[in-house]
């Protein structure tokens, strides 16, 4: 495995790992390396020359910096030295940058040099600004013009739409879902189905406007869903499912979307439920749909991120039941 090191003035660095675990999850041969007012030149190197003998792989490195000319960068560059077949520098270090080298380097295939040609452009466009019209890196709309609104259009195709991805999560499109996992399943289209959402103006605009660079978010109602599951037209789509309910994933079940594996992500905690993983909490009926759902063939993948070992749907139900009839009987 490729091994990244995060070299920065002050505490950017660590503050990148940190975040970059929050969304991917803890991740092995990885380092941070922070030049403070403190230190010399030569204290960055030593830990940045400490930090790879520790990888798995020391011979195959991408250092990841925050500005080309700055100390951290110099000495990075002089470490460097003698290694340029195999390591690579890139500048500008973001957390869309991090990430994609987390996912990039999954591919055993994938050399340092492989990944780092592919984060300049990641990096990039990870830098985005709202107002929109405040980028005038992209091309004046017409006055009085506004961006179309994202809406689930019949595409060429034929056959059924193919679910990459289903899961259930409380917060439908946030960080963990818009990179990690969009990345790792590779959707054209996020589909948040939720009669609540889909009614609400204001979140449906804020998950619209969530959605990563390359992919159309769009948020529909239940009915909807069973519908465009079952029309050809959209054979050509490659679909991720949010579900904020394992309720409104057994009516969709129901009403016909073919549905064989589900990720449970998380379930928020909530006056009434039990808390049966770090990320998930459930009540009684939560534990009556779940189980009616793998009762209809349904595998459960019970896990916040992909770096996350799977936990057994069974296992976190015996102790939501044990939990539940003990809360009752105080």
């Amino acid at each position: 495995m490729v091994g990244i090191v995060i070299i920065s003035h002050g505490d950017l660095a660590p503050g990148l790992l940190q975040a970059g675990s929050m969304v991917f999850g803890d991740q092995p041969s990885v380092g941070a390396c922070s030049l403070t007012p403190d230190m010399g030149p030569d204290d960055i190197r030593a830990q940045i020359e400490g930090t790879i003998q520790g990888f798995e792989d020391p011979e195959n490195v991408v250092i990841l910096a925050d500005l080309w000319g700055g100390t951290p960068f110099n000495q990075a560059s002089a470490v460097l030295d003698g290694h340029q077949d195999t390591w690579a520098i890139v500048t500008g270090v973001n957390l869309p940058m991090l990430i994609e080298a987390y996912t990039l380097r999954m591919d055993a295939s994938k050399s340092a040099h492989d990944i780092a040609s592919q984060l300049v452009a990641t990096g990039r466009e990870g830098v985005r600004v709202k107002p929109e019209s405040l980028d005038h890196t992209k091309a004046a709309q017409p006055t009085g013009a506004k961006p179309a609104a994202a809406d689930l259009k019949n595409v060429a195709g034929g056959g059924r739409i193919k679910f990459v991805l289903c899961r259930i999560d409380t917060r439908l499109l946030h960080g963990q879902v818009a990179t990690t996992w969009t990345k790792m399943t590779k959707p054209d289209r996020i589909i948040v189905v939720s009669d609540a959402v889909a009614h609400d103006e204001l979140r449906k605009s804020m998950i619209e406007q969530a959605a990563p660079p390359g992919v159309r978010a769009h948020v529909i109602p239940i009915n909807k869903l069973i519908a465009v599951s079952k029309d050809p037209r959209f054979g050509a789509t490659r679909a991720m499912l949010l579900f904020e309910t394992p309720q409104d994933l057994l009516r969709a079940v129901k009403g016909g979307v073919e549905i064989k594996e589900v990720n449970l992500g998380s379930i928020a905690h909530s006056t009434g439920k039990v808390v049966v993983t770090n990320a998930v909490a459930v009540d009684e009926a939560d534990v009556a749909c779940l189980e009616e759902l793998a009762d209809m063939g349904i595998k459960f993948d019970v896990r916040k991120v992909p770096a996350d070992a799977s936990i057994s749907l069974a296992n976190i139900m015996k102790k939501a039941k044990a939990e539940l009839a003990g809360r009752v009987k105080e």
